[in-house]
């Protein structure tokens, strides 16, 4: 009866701002600019990190990596997030849905994974500097980043296999504009506990582990530099992970501000609540690819001027 039961259930129906038509176009536009920003940014810090040779070092090659994800990480949904406010009713098939989760969940912990990477990269470089050659070889750099997204792949192939597992009865309206793994177990007429914990254990190894990891790094960092005597040092040695701290702060500061903020508990604004958290979810997909092209242009002076190279050699062409 329950394998009837899911055969049944061949597509999901996506609510997103279907309760709200005006903002569907005034977001469609929105996200739109946002996403070929996004496009736009993090391929030309692709292109610069592939054909600069100046910038063939560890800190760089986990860049393009992070610049690369990112795109991943949007494209697979955000086209559904922008088909979904210009078309009336929005489903997505059984088989879509799941490879949209894949995608998605792989995407999210393989760059909670690439940022400790990259913290252990600026780790090196400052508290060890001329260790550093060695020790973040192209023979070990390459390996840890490949890890990175074998890790992430990994544990959104258990994630989603969980998942499609469990029978669904005919309840197939997901709450959301993308189908949010969370969202969609609410939907399974069966015990979801066994995913629960798979996914809470997939949470404190791919976001607690790593944010200790990323903390203890960088009070051995700052305590480094604080040694180091001339005011002018202290500001270059700093300068050279700033921006990479400054992502992690935003990302991981908008995953607490979205998980840890209070939930409403007056019924009437169930709704107003819902809207808040399908909307912050949304920006938060978009926002964080957005900014760290932004980030690592505006704080990187190597990054401003390969791009500069780029673009006049362009335009002279």
């Amino acid at each position: 009866m329950e394998a009837s039961n899911q055969s049944a259930v061949t597509e999901f129906v996506l609510l997103g701002l279907s309760a709200h038509p005006k903002l569907e176009k005034m977001f469609f536009v929105l996200i739109l600019s946002m996403y070929l920003v996004i496009l736009l940014g993090n391929g030309v810090l692709i292109l610069v990190t592939i054909l600069d040779s100046r910038l063939h070092t560890p800190m760089y090659f986990f860049l393009g990596n992070l610049s690369f994800l990112d795109i991943c990480y949007t494209t697979s949904s955000v086209p559904l997030v922008l088909d979904g406010f210009l078309t009336p009713r929005k489903t997505i098939s059984f088989s879509g849905c799941a490879m949209q989760m894949f995608l998605s969940f792989a995407m999210g912990a393989t760059e909670c994974v690439l940022l400790g990477m990259m913290a252990f990269d600026r780790y090196v470089a400052i508290c060890n500097p001329l260790r550093y050659p060695v020790v973040m070889s192209k023979a070990v750099y390459v390996p840890m980043a490949i890890s990175s997204w074998v890790a992430g792949g990994a544990n959104s192939l258990v994630q989603i296999s969980l998942a499609v597992q469990l029978p669904f009865c005919g309840d197939n309206v997901i709450n959301h504009f993308t189908c949010e793994i969370l969202a969609v177990l609410k939907l399974a007429c069966a015990d979801i506990s066994i995913n629960v914990i798979s996914m809470g254990v997939a949470n404190v190894i791919f976001l607690g582990v790593p944010v200790l990891f990323i903390s203890g790094s960088y009070v051995f960092i700052i305590a480094t530099i604080l040694r180091i005597p001339s005011a002018e040092g202290r500001k270059k040695a700093f300068s050279t992970c700033s921006a990479h701290l400054t992502v992690v702060v935003i990302f991981y500061g908008t995953i607490l501000f979205m998980y840890a903020k209070p939930k409403s508990k007056d019924p009437l604004g169930a709704d107003k609540q819902d809207l808040s958290d399908k909307l912050i979810s949304l920006f938060y997909g978009v926002l964080t690819p957005m900014l760290n092209p932004i980030i690592y242009s505006l704080r990187n002076k190597h990054v401003k001027v390969a791009v500069k190279t780029l673009v006049s050699q362009k335009c002279f062409a």
